[in-house]
């Protein structure tokens, strides 16, 4: 259903593809398409509160060309940084389910694919999102620890395989965790720029 505010808005409704240069060096993983969000707009955090927090501080750290995500047509650009969910349709009431993640596997498992060459880092926003990545990473030649790594905010995690791939763990930036004080700004922004360091993006 839509909202109120977005009734004059045709909802783009379908899969929501990755956002952000082919060759990137930092990918971010997120969790699914937001209702009102990625699903009306048709890109990831796009129109949404979560997403004013995580494109601000890809700005913040000079990772996109503005701090504002609006609609496809805004002008935003990302530098060296894709975007990309496990999930790639909105979930009934924002709750993707193993089922869902599970479907969209290949999509997630074709995109880390066409990064690999150029891929050095990949930020992790939120547990259900390492959960959905790393039998991926394992699929394609990344050798996972054993026991697998936990996810955490700040947690690092150095993989070989392919080529060396960081994985860092940030708590998603979901209104649930900005509103409530447990993931701030300056937390996002310093996950961020340890990823910015650990690529090598000027």
């Amino acid at each position: 259903m839509k909202r109120a505010s977005f009734a004059d808005w045709d909802y783009w409704g379908r899969p929501v593809p990755g956002f952000g240069p082919a060759d990137a060096s930092i990918a971010i993983v997120g969790l699914a398409p937001a209702a009102h969000g990625a699903n009306r707009t048709g890109r990831m955090f796009t129109g949404d509160r979560s997403g004013d927090v995580l494109y601000a501080a890809l700005h913040a750290v000079g990772l996109a060309s503005q701090p504002t995500s609006t609609h496809i047509g805004d002008g935003l650009e990302l530098y060296g940084v894709r975007i990309t969910a496990p999930v790639k349709c909105a979930p009934p009431e924002n709750k993707p389910t193993p089922s869902e993640r599970d479907n969209c596997r290949p999509w997630l498992a074709e995109e880390l694919s066409l990064l690999a060459p150029t891929l050095r880092v990949i930020v992790v926003l939120g547990a259900f999102g390492w959960q959905a990545l790393l039998p991926v990473l394992s699929a394609a030649g990344w050798r996972i620890p054993v026991p697998r790594p936990k996810f955490g905010h700040g947690v690092t995690v150095a993989l070989a395989g392919p080529a060396p791939l960081t994985l860092l763990g940030c708590y998603h930036v979901s209104q649930q965790n900005t509103f409530t004080g447990r993931l701030t700004p300056a937390m996002v922004e310093a996950v961020l720029t340890a990823a910015k360091d650990i690529a090598g993006v000027e």
